[in-house]
């Protein structure tokens, strides 16, 4: 059929294309509950070593620019699972059972030349400035046994960001998401009982469905106009 007789379709039965959009409509508005809060901590720190010594020819870009290092060293390994399972037993020590993959993909890291950048995303108020804090005790307690070159060195990280949760705003997306794709379902299901009633109702509108069964057409019979 042309693009044209699927329109006809529906027009004509545009009260069961719309019925089950209706229905979900309702159901969404009724039983709609705004997103839960989300909190996010955001904390900087400062990264480098303490040089072993200095000489008169020393050059002290070479600290900065190994303090560089440090920086995207530690923005790597924030992110990884043995940090997460690091962070998750200094809660546990403190009474607070938290799954290290949660933790893990809670963290998101940027470094900006020697500043460290940590984003902690949780859902929960107590718990977010919990595990913020168990975040910068293992930076700034730990952070140099991560890696073999800085053993002995401490601190390789300096917390300048207490740890502080800030609600975030839900995002529009994440609000209008399920709903359209409620939505959505519904309109099919409406367009294809509109289909399926066309398929099983006998009943002949056009003069183009006499023809497609091979009848011919002899006379057609004009719609009355109403007063």
């Amino acid at each position: 059929m042309e693009l044209r007789t699927y329109w006809k379709i529906l027009i004509r039965r545009w009260w069961l294309v719309i019925a089950p959009v209706l229905v979900v409509a309702v159901h969404t508005v009724v039983t709609y509950h705004p997103p839960p809060p989300t909190y996010q901590v955001v904390m900087r720190f400062a990264a480098g070593t303490i040089p072993a010594g200095l000489s008169l020819d020393y050059d002290r870009y070479y600290h900065w620019l190994t303090s560089e290092y440090v920086a995207n060293g530690l923005a790597d390994v924030a992110e990884t699972g043995a940090f997460a399972q690091a962070v998750a037993a200094r809660l546990a020590a403190e009474g607070l059972r938290v799954d290290p993959a949660a933790v893990q993909g809670a963290i998101v890291t940027d470094n900006v030349q020697s500043i460290l950048v940590i984003y902690l995303t949780w859902p929960d108020l107590d718990q977010a400035r919990a595990i913020g804090k168990a975040v910068a005790d293992e930076l700034t307690q730990n952070g140099a046994a991560y890696f073999a070159q800085l053993e002995g060195l401490e601190p390789a990280a300096r917390l300048l960001d207490q740890p502080a949760p800030v609600p975030l705003p839900p995002g529009l997306r994440a609000q209008l998401l399920g709903p359209a794709v409620r939505l959505g379902l519904a309109l099919a299901v409406g367009i294809g009982l509109a289909l399926v009633w066309h398929y099983l109702d006998p009943t002949i509108r056009e003069p183009e469905e006499l023809e497609a069964l091979g009848l011919p057409v002899l006379a057609q019979i004009p719609r009355s106009r109403r007063r």
